[in-house]
């Protein structure tokens, strides 16, 4: 009989994740804070949990996906919470980005309680999770990452596991610096490019076919050819992992001078207001500078 898998946080990343275990036959209980995609992903075949409490009292494996670390921690610590909820064995396997330090104080919680925790950030934006292909960094205990091996595999395609608790968030981490920098050397390279009067089609071929190609640059290649920058993930989040990042890095003394001009200009587009942008929209930012702005 399958393992019943909860589900909590149904996001642009969430939503389709959840599909994609319906899709492989998972009994799955989901709760989320907005109602049309809980509605949505009931539609398709899953239980409704009224609080993570619920969700917890009837899984064997619950996944969180959630914007950040005291979200996680207020789902499964605190009132209503996860912990609350949880039968002796549960497996909480996080999915979200947030900081290791986190992750583990939340997995010393859970132990204490006869749980187990992993965390397993993924990466490859919203297509990756529609097409059940994402990057999944796990840390945590190798015999419980085996058990949830084969959930794990309905969701992405690159599973590695890294070492202990924490080490997938550091790994996600490491993954951030080098989405940021290359969307923003990206931006910096088409704005070049249309003030040279470049056409951007030819300008995106060319590029994608030498050393200067990249998934970013495949993915996000539709995002400047429109000109728009409708989020698959959203600058205010990976600002949020920027954060995360410069943290980390000061904890442990490594110095880290690109991620932290790439910071300050994230900072800037959410103070012009375009956190809601995907983060390819740096090129935005890029442009204005450039007095290329419409």
């Amino acid at each position: 009989m399958a393992q019943v898998i909860g589900f909590i946080g149904l996001g642009i990343m969430g939503r389709p994740m959840a599909r994609n275990l319906l899709k492989a036959g998972y009994p799955l209980v989901v709760h989320s804070r907005s109602r049309g995609p809980v509605d949505e992903i009931r539609a398709a075949g899953a239980k409704v949990g009224t609080a993570p409490r619920d969700v917890a009292s009837q899984c064997d494996v619950l996944i969180t996906m959630l914007p950040n670390s005291p979200d996680v921690e207020q789902v499964v610590l605190g009132r209503d919470g996860v912990i609350e909820g949880a039968r002796p064995g549960l497996i909480l396997l996080d999915m979200s980005t947030i900081s290791p330090l986190v992750s583990q104080k939340i997995g010393a919680a859970l132990a204490a309680k006869s749980g187990q925790m992993l965390d397993a950030p993924v990466s490859g934006g919203e297509k990756g999770a529609i097409d059940g292909v994402l990057s999944i960094m796990v840390g945590g205990d190798k015999a419980v990452f085996d058990k949830v091996l084969p959930i794990l595999q309905a969701m992405g395609k690159t599973i590695t596991h890294l070492g202990p608790l924490g080490a997938g968030g550091f790994t996600k981490l490491a993954n951030q610096i080098i989405v940021a920098v290359n969307l923003t050397a990206l931006g910096e390279a088409l704005t070049l490019a249309k003030k040279a009067g470049l056409d951007r089609e030819l300008t995106l071929t060319a590029l994608a076919g030498g050393l200067a190609g990249s998934k970013c640059l495949d993915q996000k290649k539709p995002n400047y050819l429109a000109g728009t920058y409708n989020p698959g993930f959203k600058i205010d989040l990976h600002y949020k992992d920027l954060g995360l990042i410069m943290e980390s890095a000061r904890a442990l003394g490594v110095p880290l001078p690109a991620t932290a001009v790439v910071q300050e200009l994230f900072s800037a587009l959410r103070v012009k207001g375009r956190g809601g942008l995907d983060h390819s929209g740096v090129i935005t930012l890029l442009e204005d500078f450039a007095g290329l702005s419409k």
